[in-house]
């Protein structure tokens, strides 16, 4: 048997995070102390060490940081999708979150872009507003397709 790399691995803690996103709603942590939301799911606050953080559901939206086109992965089930764009965005709340951009489209520094759900993980789409210039341009690639 194969084991898949692309599917958390729950815990007692993140287990409402996860619950969530298979519910295609994505959840943050939000400080009671400073008021500052983060990801990665924390059980204190990265700024101020509180542990006075709650759940909180995001809007889902968020605007492109960087990226990068992915040509090889050797690990299951990512070589079949390859290649496929690993990503960072800035979530409309505040913190930034590594993902995976999918859909079509040209990815540009400060794009806009939505949450979806593959399997339970979130994945962010093109909304086609925002984005810096044309020289970063790329187009997203199609698994299986020309790089």
């Amino acid at each position: 048997m194969t084991s898949r790399y692309d599917l958390p691995e729950t815990d007692a803690f993140t287990r409402t995070y996860w619950e969530a996103a298979a519910e295609g709603r994505l959840l943050i942590r939000r400080c009671g102390a400073c008021g500052r939301a983060h990801h990665y799911p924390r059980e204190f606050c990265p700024r101020c060490w509180s542990e006075d953080v709650r759940w909180e559901e995001a809007s889902g939206r968020a605007s492109l940081y960087t990226w990068s086109v992915v040509h090889r992965n050797d690990l299951p089930p990512f070589g079949d999708r390859t290649p496929y764009v690993a990503a960072v965005v800035d979530l409309a709340e505040g913190p930034r979150m590594a993902t995976e951009l999918v859909g079509a489209g040209e990815p540009r520094a400060g794009a806009e872009l939505a949450v979806e759900f593959r399997e339970g993980v979130p994945v962010f789409r093109l909304t086609g507003g925002g984005g810096q210039g044309d020289h970063d341009r790329h187009r997203l690639p199609v698994a299986g397709g020309p790089a």
